[in-house]
């Protein structure tokens, strides 16, 4: 086990910094720690040009996660989120709003200097994504990268899953995982979900909409734009199969060998400080 204030060894050659990534298990956390841990991480500097990070985490208590850009007022149902026991946390990447029940959420973090990236956002969807469409083939289903049409209509929803953005995995036609990225001090951070299944009342209930006309319609032209795990195969498969998918899926379209770290417990307090201070904040939450 590796800790990450050592996942840096003093002489480590660049061939095996190319071929070697830490991997973090974090289990189930707040909404507050999961995007602290994602800053910490995107930030950490303590040994030099940091190696890459491959992290799978879950939400307890489920999160409703927001855009750094994504405004709230008049978009987000603030009584229906707390109504279902969710908590509301502006994500550090752009993007529309994500409910994070249950799920395999992962997150990338890398050097913009690491071989093969290229300089922009969409070219390195392109590339990560190759990860995650090894995971669904290692669970036997048939993905592909999206490609939008060009002249498509912007979409006035707030719910990120309603369209498939440039390499973003779709099953069917239907997007099956959701992603975002940031780019910061020549780091990125790609983080993104997975469904293993989807409540479409609790999802939609997160939102404002004029009427239930409105509502009911939405949720309608959902399930023809999105797609969980559960739903592509007719049942919902344990978590633990999704991570040996994905593990493996990673490894695979990444070319890369994954070792298992840790946090120390000083890494660890700062991680909850930043929880505490910025990601539980209704000063960061509700900026816009």
């Amino acid at each position: 086990m590796i800790t990450l204030s050592h996942m840096m060894k003093s002489g480590e050659g660049e061939t095996e910094m190319n071929g070697k990534w830490l991997f973090l298990d974090s289990g189930q956390q707040s909404p507050a720690y999961n995007m602290a841990l994602d800053e910490y991480l995107l930030e950490y500097r303590e040994h030099g040009e940091p190696r890459p990070i491959l992290r799978f985490y879950g939400w307890d208590p489920p999160g409703l996660s927001i855009g750094y850009f994504q405004k709230t007022k008049g978009r987000i149902d603030m009584d229906g989120v707390r109504r279902h026991g969710f908590r509301l946390v502006r994500r550090p990447t752009g993007g529309l709003a994500v409910l994070h029940d249950d799920e395999l959420t992962y997150s990338v973090i890398l050097p913009e200097s690491y071989p093969g990236i290229p300089g922009s956002v969409v070219g390195a969807y392109r590339v990560l994504s190759a990860g995650l469409l090894e995971g669904f083939r290692a669970l036997n289903l048939k993905a592909d990268l999206a490609i939008p049409e060009q002249n498509r209509e912007a979409s006035h929803s707030a719910v990120c899953f309603e369209e498939a953005s440039w390499y973003e995995l779709v099953v069917e036609g239907r997007k099956a995982a959701g992603s975002a990225q940031t780019r910061q001090k020549g780091m990125i951070l790609q983080h993104g979900s997975i469904p293993l299944s989807v409540n479409l009342d609790k999802l939609f209930d997160c939102f404002v909409y004029k009427n239930e006309q409105v509502k009911e319609r939405a949720k309608r032209a959902f399930v023809d734009k999105a797609v969980s795990l559960e739903m592509l195969s007719g049942k919902r498969p344990p978590l633990s199969e999704v991570k040996r998918a994905f593990y493996r899926g990673f490894e695979r379209g990444l070319g890369i060998t994954l070792e298992q770290g840790e946090l120390t417990a000083k890494e660890e307090q700062k991680v909850r400080e930043l929880a505490r201070t910025k990601y539980e904040s209704d000063e960061w939450n509700f900026s816009r």
